[in-house]
């Protein structure tokens, strides 16, 4: 129980069909820093929220100390990934290490049969489908483990959002017009601010792939993101110019038009499939972006757990660090973490000409 309304409904809900339901909050934040650090996810006041949920359905509930854990599996590799260049998504790592992992692992050794939260998804039997289209969260479930997906139950799966709130009103729930959290629940404010506490600001040169000079100067490699238009202090120069590519081993950020941010494929590590490998259909689609649109794709098997993904339709701004999501129709098969964009003639005509 997050201290949001999803997961509020998700225990109202299984309560009502007659399910034992023991609430249950995973506590991160830590004990130096201030109430506030945290989003409204994970703070301290949306303890107290899950709590008077709990009250309200008639459950027992526990907060239970996941700070170590969570500073080790989501947030030192969060720093990491940028301090590689990369731009990590942690709410993949949340579910793939902690939620249907650790917390799994736990309640299974207390004798409960399922997990249950608020994700827009459905189970059916082994298979995990996409929930409301508005709010589908199987983007960030790809890492899940195969052997984890029996024990998960997702209440709200097959409901949209407008229903959840309606039903939280009808449970009478204080969390019924709790606004959502959007952002990444440990960064409070800036996210350059956060990286800039923990990261060593290099400025360094910010070279036009069009023609090989510098243009502009960056604040720090580590702190750029394929695809960024902003931020990049061009504006005197009138170039329409984006993020390509980011080396932090020789502190450049290389921009240039939109068309170099268009990939034709990629290659991803640390790959998850929610089947068996030779069930794969030949061609599948592909989002490598959460709010981007499916789009048809051929995925190679690689070895050491590695893809290489050919996209039917070049995608904008396909980033190291982002996930690479494997869907046949509604249904999710597995996905990946970015390792590097492939394909994209525009750069390489570009770079060949210097």
């Amino acid at each position: 129980m997050s201290g949001g309304v999803d997961s509020s409904v998700s225990a109202a809900l299984l309560k009502a069909q007659g399910y034992e339901v023991i609430g249950a909050m995973m506590r991160f934040w830590p004990d130096n820093k201030k109430d506030d650090c945290f989003e409204t996810c994970c703070s301290p006041d949306a303890a107290y929220e899950a709590r008077r949920v709990a009250d309200q359905v008639g459950v027992p509930f526990y907060l239970l100390d996941y700070r170590e854990e969570f500073q080790e599996k989501i947030i030192d590799p969060f720093i990491a990934g940028y301090a590689a260049g990369e731009t990590p998504n942690p709410c993949v790592n949340c579910n793939t290490r902690v939620k249907f992992d650790s917390l799994l692992k736990k309640a299974r050794m207390l004798g409960c049969e399922f997990v249950a939260t608020g994700h827009y998804v459905i189970r059916q039997g082994q298979a995990l489908l996409r929930g409301d289209r508005n709010k589908d969260q199987t983007y960030f479930l790809w890492g899940t483990p195969k052997e984890a997906i029996p024990h998960l139950l997702f209440p709200v799966g097959h409901l949209e959002k407008p229903q959840v709130r309606q039903l939280a009103e009808a449970f009478g729930l204080p969390t019924a017009k709790k606004p959502e959290s959007q952002n990444i629940c440990f960064v409070q404010g800036d996210l350059k601010e956060f990286l800039a506490g923990h990261l060593t600001a290099r400025p360094g040169p910010l070279v036009d792939l069009e023609t090989g000079r510098v243009i502009g100067e960056h604040a720090g490699a580590q702190f750029y993101t394929v695809g960024q238009k902003k931020g990049l202090g061009l504006w005197q120069t009138h170039l329409e110019r984006y993020v390509v590519r980011v080396s932090v081993p020789t502190n450049e950020v290389f921009v240039g038009p939109r068309a170099a941010c268009e990939w034709g494929g990629l290659e991803a590590r640390e790959v998850n499939w929610l089947l068996e490998p030779e069930e794969l259909p030949e061609e599948v689609e592909v989002q490598v972006r959460y709010r981007t649109k499916p789009v048809p794709a051929q995925i190679e098997a690689l070895s050491s757990g590695r893809m290489r993904v050919r996209l039917k339709e070049p995608q904008f701004a396909v980033t190291p660090g982002q996930s690479v999501v494997v869907y046949s129709g509604d249904r999710l098969l597995g996905g990946g973490f970015i390792a590097q964009p492939l394909w994209n003639g525009h750069e390489q005509t570009l770079i060949e000409s210097l």
